[in-house]
């Protein structure tokens, strides 16, 4: 790869590795994991610059190549069986480096606390993608469509569905927050 091409993907792709990361842990539901999809979805990106159509979504593309590495994985997890978490053999993250370079995600881990990561891990996996990719990362309905591979109607009916299913479970956690007041019953 020329060092322009490669230039070009440190300044488009790597800024999106942060996003890559959550929607991965969204998606495995497992630090380890996540980090191991994420560094395969960079990787795989690497390798496929070239087809890449500078100026374009960057995130979009990398989002889109992320799922499909998680649909492929799973399978094979799935014919293989069980594997040893490798957090229990060793502690080790490769995202140190470029942790606080986004601000948004550190704004995003104060926003949102473990109830609701807890809430959201709980939907079904469709919705819960869809949730992760428009709540969090902010792509709108045409490209979640296009990641996801489903009509933008059906973005907009499983993300609807998400969002009702995560009030039903936090209802309570928000009175107790105060984010909403609990209804005066009348008398």
């Amino acid at each position: 790869m020329s060092d322009a091409k490669k230039l070009s993907f440190e300044e488009e792709a790597l800024p999106h590795l942060d996003a890559v990361y959550r929607v991965a842990l969204r998606l495995s539901g497992n630090e380890a994991h996540a980090q191991d999809l994420a560094q395969e979805t960079m990787l795989k990106a690497y390798r496929s610059w070239s087809q890449y159509r500078e100026g374009t979504n960057a995130r979009a593309w990398l989002l889109t190549i992320l799922r499909n590495t998680f649909i492929n994985e799973y399978r094979r997890m799935r014919r293989a069986g069980p594997t040893v978490d490798v957090t229990e053999i060793e502690a080790f993250t490769v995202f140190h480096d470029v942790q606080d370079t986004d601000p948004e995600g550190t704004f995003f881990d104060q926003l949102v606390d473990e109830d609701v990561l807890r809430a959201i891990d709980t939907l079904p996996d469709e919705f819960r993608e869809t949730l992760m990719l428009s709540d969090i990362e902010g792509l709108p309905y045409a490209e979640i469509a296009s990641i996801t591979e489903v009509p933008v109607g059906t973005v907009k009916s499983r993300l609807f569905r998400a969002r009702q299913a995560l009030q039903k479970q936090l209802y309570d956690y928000a009175i107790e927050m105060g984010y909403i007041q609990k209804p005066e019953l009348a008398e």
